[in-house]
């Protein structure tokens, strides 16, 4: 009865860490990724489209973004809402594509990251507690109900505490190997 409460949060810590991640691969490093813009809102024609639905994007070099709209009226809102991002880059206009040339990570800037990173991270482990506060409330309701021994309820709460560990661990891998991913 108590591991089915467990097991009823653990898509939901899934999405937790999914989330992170996707969030991870928007913060960049040294090297261009088509995951730092493709997920930019660009307003086009009075409706709201993300980058990647608009263009190919693509990494010709370490440090540069390739877009390659699939119509040459989108160039405008793209370089537009690039811009509004500002992610440190400018973008330039080269016939029928956009080019953005990242600049070599400074000290500073690097400190910002590792600081946007630490608090993704917080983010993503204040969610985390949410869900284990919701299953042990669970397992208590359940307890006062008599639906489930005070032996399972403790046992439960070292479960739910084991899986809780577990997914905070796979937070904390997570961040360490983009903060170091910056530092490099």
């Amino acid at each position: 009865m108590h591991q089915e409460i467990i097991n009823k949060i653990k898509p939901e810590l899934d999405k937790v860490v999914i989330f992170l991640e996707k969030e991870m691969a928007k913060i960049r490093t040294g090297r261009a990724s088509p995951s730092l813009v493709e997920d930019v809102i660009v307003d086009c024609f009075g409706q709201k489209f993300p980058i990647k639905q608009l263009a190919a994007i693509s990494t010709p070099e370490t440090r540069q973004i390739l877009i390659q709209p699939w119509d040459n009226s989108y160039i405008e809102g793209i370089v537009s809402a690039l811009r509004k991002t500002g992610t440190c880059a400018n973008p330039v206009v080269d016939q029928e594509k956009i080019r953005i040339y990242l600049p070599l990570l400074n000290e500073e800037y690097r400190k910002n990251l590792i600081k946007l990173i630490s608090e993704k991270q917080e983010q993503a482990k204040i969610t985390v507690k949410h869900w284990r506060e919701e299953a042990w409330e669970e397992i208590q309701e359940r307890f006062k109900q008599g639906e489930i021994r005070e032996d399972d309820k403790f046992r439960a709460k070292d479960k739910l505490q084991e899986l809780i560990d577990e997914y905070n661990g796979k937070i904390e891998q997570k961040t360490e190997v983009k903060k170091k991913e910056i530092m490099e």
